[in-house]
């Protein structure tokens, strides 16, 4: 997949098929949207390209429903994509003036100007320019004069639940990883760089690797032990992952997020994981003393051994 992010220096696009979102945790709505793409510009022989948009515009623009936690990173959103069969993706840099602009300024200042589209395929509850004035009735109403064509995706459902981002969030922050997989149609994913911990993990046979997650938005599940798997130097591994505070180990201690990978040895201090979810297990307890917490490591990693 390409990647461009300067509008100034974009290649001259053949038969361009466009998309245009934030496409927060690329869910099963986003991959209809995509899925299309990807068909039209290959009976157009043409290109598909997903614009999207970084920072996240609510971030940029204020949340009356409070701080916006993301499910992806761009980083992340950028894996997906590719997975998905995105040909080029293109980072628009989210600012206050962008924002500003009209409908008709978005369309042909921005879309037509920079893109020359063929097709345009949007969901159906895509809105532009300033006050969210654009939408789908708008757009076609230029169809003609810069003869493109404009196509809507239906709303997505699952198991009778509208797939939105923000389902997908709540069901995260509740620990409800399963049913975020199944909202997403892939696992939820959390990447970080490994920090020094206090190695009680290693005294009691379950070393733990503690994840530093950089970006201060991404939204992190609930505190408790996870089933999952790990991604780390392109290889995938089984394991179960703590967040919480660690009452049994010392009161008032900030909150980590440890994984335990099962049969690895590998120092990665340092080093980048990326941690799938798969099943949340048990809630946080504070046991007696280590060794009743060793013997219910013992029972997690049975259970996530099942799970997995």
């Amino acid at each position: 997949m390409n990647i461009h992010r300067e509008l100034s220096s974009l290649p001259i696009f053949k038969n361009a098929v466009l998309t245009i979102g934030s496409f927060d945790g690329v869910h099963i709505g986003h991959q209809q949207i995509i899925k299309r793409l990807c068909q039209k510009a290959k009976e157009e022989e043409g290109q598909s390209i997903l614009v999207t948009f970084h920072p996240h515009p609510r971030l940029v623009l204020g949340n009356r429903r409070g701080p916006v936690k993301l499910l992806s990173t761009l980083a992340e959103k950028a894996q997906l994509l590719e997975h998905y069969g995105v040909e080029n993706l293109v980072v628009v840099s989210f600012t206050r003036a962008f924002a500003e602009q009209s409908a008709d300024e978005y369309i042909e200042q921005f879309l037509i100007h920079h893109f020359h589209p063929k097709y345009i395929i949007i969901g159906y509850d895509h809105k532009y320019g300033k006050g969210r004035q654009g939408n789908l009735l708008y757009l076609k109403k230029f169809e003609a004069k810069h003869q493109f064509k404009v196509e809507e995706i239906s709303k997505q459902e699952v198991a009778q639940i509208a797939v939105s981002s923000t389902k997908i969030r709540k069901a995260i922050s509740q620990g409800n990883v399963a049913q975020a997989r199944q909202l997403l149609g892939h696992p939820f994913k959390l990447s970080g760089s490994v920090v020094q911990g206090r190695q009680i993990g290693s005294k009691i046979g379950f070393p733990t690797a503690n994840i530093m997650v950089s970006n201060p938005h991404k939204i992190i599940p609930a505190d408790g032990t996870y089933a999952v798997r790990v991604r780390y130097n392109s290889q995938t591994y089984k394991g179960m992952l703590y967040i919480g505070n660690r009452p049994t180990v010392h009161a008032n201690l900030k909150k980590t997020i440890e994984v335990n990978i099962f049969d690895f040895e590998k120092s990665i201090y340092k080093q980048e994981l990326q941690v799938e979810f798969m099943e949340y297990l048990r809630a946080t307890v504070k046991f007696d003393d280590l060794e009743s917490l060793k013997q219910q490591l013992g029972r997690d990693k049975k259970a996530a051994l099942a799970v997995l």
